[in-house]
């Protein structure tokens, strides 16, 4: 029994590939093997009773920041979007100058500037309503990216400066107010919590893995 493979090109029916369909993916890949990812199923990693193993050909796990390869071929002003209709926070602070300086920048785990904006490119905002518009995917997503993200969280936290300090109290007895509250109007309220692991991406750009 053969390996599975499975091609980029190929994604959309997860069955295992035929002959044909293997040489046409190892042939896409033969030449640039830094430029398209390639999936091998070990035999038998199939079974229901197993997990399947999977290895990534051609970049470093877990992601392999192909796409921005390729756009590094463009210049910064033809790759920079048009924000002229935009109202979020990265818009405000991104600059054409900025992007030049960020956009071949990416975290150890394959996170871009692109990837960081995406969400604010595609989504413009309200006019009236002030939209983050950017992402962080990792812890050192920060970092990498200070010279954006540092601006729009102290912009969106009202003054919230790098150098600042989160202040944490979980101490229950020291939550003030909630008793001058109108009954006729407030059942019941509730105060929301979470944190991140370290070592984990976040969110934005989790693997299914």
């Amino acid at each position: 029994m053969g390996a599975e493979v499975v091609c980029y090109k190929y994604r959309s029916a997860r069955v295992p590939a035929s002959g044909e369909q293997r040489a046409r993916c190892r042939q896409s890949v033969s030449s640039s093997a830094g430029k398209i990812g390639l999936f091998v199923s070990t035999p038998g990693s199939s079974s229901r009773s197993q997990p399947q193993i999977r290895r990534q050909q051609g970049s470093a796990m877990p992601f392999g920041n192909t796409h921005n390869q390729m756009k590094l071929k463009y210049t910064s002003d033809q790759e920079f979007p048009d924000l002229s209709q935009h109202n979020n926070h990265m818009a405000k602070v991104l600059t054409p100058a900025m992007y030049e300086q960020l956009r071949s920048k990416q975290t150890p785990s394959g996170f871009t500037l692109d990837d960081v904006i995406q969400t604010g490119v595609d989504n413009p905002g309200h006019p009236f309503i002030m939209t983050v518009g950017c992402v962080a995917g990792d812890e050192e997503s920060y970092e990498v990216f200070k010279e954006l993200l540092d601006p729009v969280i102290e912009d969106r936290h009202g003054g919230y400066k790098p150098t600042d300090k989160h202040k944490t109290d979980l101490n229950s007895a020291n939550l003030k107010g909630g008793d001058d509250l109108d009954s006729n109007y407030v059942l019941s309220s509730r105060v929301r919590t979470g944190r991140s692991i370290r070592g984990f991406c976040l969110p934005p750009h989790c693997s299914r893995g």
